[in-house]
């Protein structure tokens, strides 16, 4: 399992907009379509990763309990499907059902929001605030496949917590480790 860090776009960078196609609904939907009125997370994940795979239920849980109260959920998948036909959008749309994914599943075909967002690893998590600045990048928690810590969330479910109390934000925000995006060779 390759353990590849976050890239760590500068806090306060705007969310880079997009328009892409929800596998889930088979609509294209936009930045604006998914942002919610109090913050908006967006996460690039995947179908095959481990990594993903051991946070999924967490993900599932903070969508659900945030998305009450006003955060907007998206998750886009990049990995070049040419290689890696396990994340194809056919794939993506089984996998957000088997996993009951109450946010959008995006595919990004050219791997071009994946690149505005700096996006390295999977997971890779954004949390922007209502103005959609950038105010928390990184892990989801400390847990990883095997480590024997137990995925609760905590560190995104804080940065949260504190954007909605209008709380500055700590510091000290650790880089998600995960699986490279897969990318297209040129």
């Amino acid at each position: 399992m390759a353990r590849t860090p976050s890239n760590m776009l500068p806090l306060g960078t705007k969310a880079p907009s997009f328009n892409l196609m929800d596998t889930i609904s088979d609509a294209t939907l936009g930045l604006d379509d998914v942002k919610g009125e109090k913050g908006t997370v967006v996460m690039f994940i995947c179908n095959h990763c481990p990594f993903v795979k051991h946070v999924n239920h967490q993900l599932v849980l903070l969508a659900r309990e945030y998305m009450d109260k006003d955060i907007g959920f998206v998750a886009i998948s990049s990995n070049d499907i040419e290689n890696y036909p396990q994340d194809a959008p056919d794939l993506m749309k089984e996998n957000a059902r088997e996993e009951g994914y109450p946010f959008p599943y995006l595919y990004d075909a050219t791997q071009a929001v994946a690149r505005a967002y700096d996006a390295a690893c999977t997971p890779d998590f954004y949390l922007f605030d209502s103005q959609l600045n950038l105010v928390y990048r990184g892990q989801l928690d400390d847990s990883r496949p095997g480590n024997g810590i137990a995925v609760t969330g905590r560190d995104l479910r804080m940065a949260m917590d504190k954007l909605l109390a209008g709380e500055p934000q700590v510091e000290d925000q650790k880089p998600s480790i995960g699986c490279n995006i897969k990318w297209k060779e040129n």
